[in-house]
């Protein structure tokens, strides 16, 4: 696939147009919106910056396999945009690692929108990717799932330039036009620490990152509602973390029991793989999550339920549940061949599951307990701490052995 320039030359507003930065690649189906993307390049580059533009379209693209296919005139399209989703991916990535781009804009409709969330889907946290889309909610909301995309949907149809898309327009290129990519350290002057949290886990995180804090280390907390879990092990595979302190593996729950916060079957795989120090506690395995109480399927229905908001709702696990969701843990878990400990609070895993707590359920909790210990390999500990994972005792104990593990010269053993 080929990209040009569209104006090449630089023109300066105000006269701080920087020779340093790198240009702005426009991604777009050009059968489809090219004045959209050219009028926005322009915008761009009336602020200072260079532009060029990939080309998704379609139009005068084969399918290299619609020829062999014998149901072409179905499979051909759905192939042929993977095809150029893999090829328009692959050029950005070269952009990137040549230093020719530092930001990304895109201008779609629906199958355009779709194909420049794979075309930008290896592309590092933090480098600005703005979308400009006339595609469905349902779309934009997948999107945001799986990567950082700066989303500015239009509300009205891309058909040209007129009032109310040259508004949009403007915007977008003025903000893209300003946002520039700064590359991770590679050699960080502090550790980092990825920790997982749910609001009924937010004692502990909070806990965590400021004796953290206390030990010079970094932590960046990631929620555990599907998308945040799902995002943390991108990250942890792309070497931004140090050591993960997972304090909420609800995510676990919802992916085997089939609510709406699940992270996907990848979840506490990454830092196995990465071979850094984890520690990995039940934060939240109380419950699955739903929307509101008309969304929770019928097959539930005579089970416990609380209204978290009246657009969530939480499901008590069982102890059947619990006890799958602790066997998963410790298959994924058991990859490990850095240092690695479950941690669990005997007194509840969450603000709910506490004594007089609406979800406590002590033979529920027990059973994901057994279940680690029983599936962990000798070389993995789990220790049962005599407290609340909410109490300060649970969150020190994690945080003091995840430092001491991450200091030269600290133990490289799983105990404590």
């Amino acid at each position: 696939m080929s990209h040009h320039c569209v104006g090449d030359q630089r023109s300066v507003r105000d006269g701080h147009a920087s020779d340093l930065a790198g240009k702005v690649a426009i991604i777009a189906t050009l059968d489809t919106k090219g004045r959209e993307s050219t009028y926005l390049a322009r915008v761009i580059e009336q602020w200072g910056r260079k532009t060029l533009t990939i080309d998704v379209g379609t139009s005068n693209r084969r399918c290299r396999s619609e020829a062999d296919s014998s149901d072409a005139r179905v499979a051909a399209p759905a192939e042929l945009l993977r095809e150029i989703a893999a090829s328009a991916r692959e050029e950005v990535k070269e952009l990137l690692r040549s230093g020719a781009i530092d930001a990304v804009v895109g201008v779609a409709g629906g199958k355009g929108s779709a194909v420049f969330g794979e075309v930008v889907s290896d592309l590092p946290y933090g480098f600005p990717k703005l979308l400009v889309s006339s595609a469905r909610p349902a779309l934009l909301a997948e999107l945001a799932l799986h990567n950082d995309i700066i989303l500015y949907p239009t509300l009205v149809d891309l058909f040209g330039i007129n009032a109310f898309t040259e508004r949009v327009l403007d915007n977008a290129g003025r903000a893209i036009a300003a946002m520039h990519y700064v590359p991770a350290r590679e050699r960080r002057k502090t550790k980092t620490v990825a920790i997982t949290a749910f609001g009924v886990t937010t004692p502990a995180a909070n806990r965590c990152v400021a004796r953290l804090a206390e030990a010079g280390v970094d932590a960046i907390v990631f929620p555990a509602n599907g998308a945040g879990g799902r995002k943390m092990e991108q990250l942890v595979s792309a070497g931004e973390f140090d050591a993960v302190i997972d304090l909420t593996t609800t995510e676990l729950a919802d992916e085997l029991v089939g609510g709406t916060a699940s992270a996907g079957p990848d979840r506490l795989k990454a830092a196995s793989h990465r071979l850094i120090p984890q520690l990995i506690a039940p934060g939240a395995v109380d419950m699955v999550n739903f929307g509101p109480p008309s969304s929770v399927p019928a097959e539930f229905k005579g089970r416990q339920f609380y209204s978290h908001t009246p657009f969530t709702t939480l499901m008590r696990t069982t102890v059947s549940e619990n006890e799958r969701i602790g066997r998963l843990t410790a298959e994924r878990l058991s990859q490990a061949k850095a240092p690695a400990l479950v941690l669990w609070p005997a007194k509840g895993v969450s603000d709910y599951d506490r004594d007089g707590g609406i979800f406590r359920n002590p033979e529920a909790d027990r059973a994901w307990f057994d279940a680690v210990r029983q599936n962990l390999p000798p070389s993995i500990i789990a220790r049962e701490l005599d407290c609340h994972i909410n109490d300060p005792e649970f969150a020190d104990a994690a945080a003091s052995w995840i430092v001491e593990r991450l200091t030269p010269g600290g133990s490289s053993r799983a105990d404590v």
